[in-house]
């Protein structure tokens, strides 16, 4: 399918790539339908919790260094302050202050949900304009103003010639998608719609490189085959976005993330998308660094690279692997970096009892089959019999943990880690997944899951001292699935 950047908003990753929220099975079960996206997705009857696809989209527009965002919507659809945190702490670890969160809502109510919130929106607009002064203003939607039919292009065609600055409406309504990462899509679609310049020269030695905010831990890495990154959204200006088409080629980091973005770019401007599993454990890492010394024309250099960095971190991770082999992990996270995080365990010897992603693409944008990184896994590491896709449900993980009772459980976010913590099982929050990519990054988890099993009282004391808030049916129930219903095979 091409991917027309011209159009208003793009299509949700629900009928793009076949986004499912809700599976148990086998690994290499969901892997087989998702290759003739045929996966028959279970009717989930009751969630405890949930989330949205406009908060995504926020973790993406508040970091842009010099744009604003005027959000569209009620009060309660606006929360700058929880996404500062992160971009304070990704701003610390780069060496460069923290950008200013410049957003305004419209605060639409009552009123503009009967008579249209569109002169609301205007008066928005100019207002973030002369307080922030931005290079470019991102505009989202949200449940509201979709709902009731704000013309939002009517008002950008207006305004857009008078300001002078790029004006990019974002089209990330919570109830178009059941799955929240269509936000990460549409944030990429409007800045490559709206903001991305034709490239005026190619710079032979820049690489994009979209990835959540975090330590730059590339910069070194790249630097030694005489590269620079890209790094982008988190921290971005609005003119190294505009930029993006003069790279030499564009490598998703995440592909819950940033593929459709990398695609776009591809199809669009002509820049090359990687094609390769992202660095994350020795020999994915070994692979990544060989498909870009192709691309940009480093090949020599790379594979010196390669055998230098292989044969420095080797005591390490043998060492590693004396203590781990054999100890059980569970992951969860997204759905590429649970993948990602399984391969890099491999590499200490350690069994993965299972896994559960927050949501699954049957296919991605590309259509590339080594960015198909549930095969990828597979291949790497062998088949995973407890494989389940599960939209952070607490009262599932409680059922599921309490049963494998793994040795540790690595995850992503940090909600999903108390679950683990509650139980007493050592739990490891990897949230900056940009310090676990490359060799250092494999360093870096085995050192985490080392301490953490070396602090198991810690854990352990914790677990005495909790109460779930769940009813004596539930925790006696057997099936943690009870609430998942499987859907009829036709």
């Amino acid at each position: 399918m091409a991917i027309d950047i011209k159009k208003s908003e793009v299509e949700t990753r629900d009928n793009r790539l076949g986004a499912v929220l809700a599976f148990h099975g086998k690994a290499s079960t969901l892997q087989k339908d998702s290759s003739k996206r045929a996966v028959k997705e279970d009717q989930r009857i009751y969630s405890q919790c949930s989330d949205c696809s406009q908060g995504c989209a926020e973790v993406l527009s508040y970091m842009i260094r010099d744009a604003a965002v005027v959000v569209h919507s009620p009060l309660g659809c606006l929360s700058p302050v929880s996404i500062y945190e992160r971009v304070e702490a990704s701003s610390k670890v780069r060496g460069v202050e923290a950008p200013k969160i410049q957003v305004i809502s419209t605060n639409i109510g009552i009123d503009s949900t009967v008579y249209g919130g569109v002169k609301i929106l205007r008066e928005a607009i100019l207002e973030a304009y002369k307080r922030f002064n931005p290079k470019a203003i991102l505009i989202h939607s949200s449940c509201a103003a979709g709902i009731i039919g704000d013309d939002i292009e009517s008002v950008v065609d207006e305004l857009e010639e008078e300001l002078g600055i790029p004006l990019v409406p974002i089209y990330c309504e919570g109830f178009k998608s059941k799955t929240w990462t269509s936000g990460f899509d549409a944030v990429f679609h409007g800045v490559l719609r709206k903001i991305v310049k034709k490239p005026q020269k190619k710079q032979e030695d820049l690489v994009n490189i979209i990835n959540f905010a975090g330590q730059d831990t590339y910069s070194p890495l790249l630097k030694k085959i005489n590269l620079r990154p890209n790094l982008i959204i988190p921290n971005s200006t609005v003119e190294q976005l505009s930029r993006m088409s003069e790279a030499k080629c564009t490598i998703s980091i995440c592909e819950s993330l940033g593929t459709y973005g990398a695609a776009a770019l591809e199809e669009n401007f002509g820049v090359p998308q990687l094609k390769a599993p992202s660095p994350y454990g020795i020999e994915w890492t070994d692979r990544w660094l060989t498909e870009l010394a192709k691309i940009t024309d480093r090949i020599e250099l790379t594979k010196k690279l390669i055998k230098e960095e292989n044969e420095r971190i080797k005591p390490t991770i043998e060492g590693y692997r004396k203590v781990l082999a054999g100890k059980k992990a569970y992951i969860y996270s997204g759905d590429s970096f649970a993948h990602y995080l399984t391969n890099m365990v491999k590499d200490y010897g350690m069994e993965v009892v299972g896994i559960t992603t927050l949501h699954h693409d049957q296919t991605t944008d590309d259509k590339s089959p080594v960015l198909d990184t549930l095969k990828e896994m597979i291949d790497s590491v062998g088949d995973v019999e407890k494989f389940s896709v599960c939209n952070k449900q607490p009262f599932i993980m409680y059922k599921i943990l309490r049963e494998l009772k793994p040795d540790i459980l690595i995850t992503r976010h940090e909600t999903i880690a108390t679950i683990g913590t509650k139980l007493g099982i050592p739990s490891i929050r990897a949230n900056d997944i940009n310090v676990l990519s490359g060799y250092d990054g494999s360093v870096n988890l085995g050192a985490r899951i080392i301490d953490a099993l070396q602090s198991s009282k810690f854990f352990q004391t914790i677990s005495e001292h909790v109460k779930f808030p769940y009813s004596t049916w539930w925790i006696n129930q057997t099936d943690p699935f009870y609430f998942d219903k499987k859907a009829e095979t036709k």
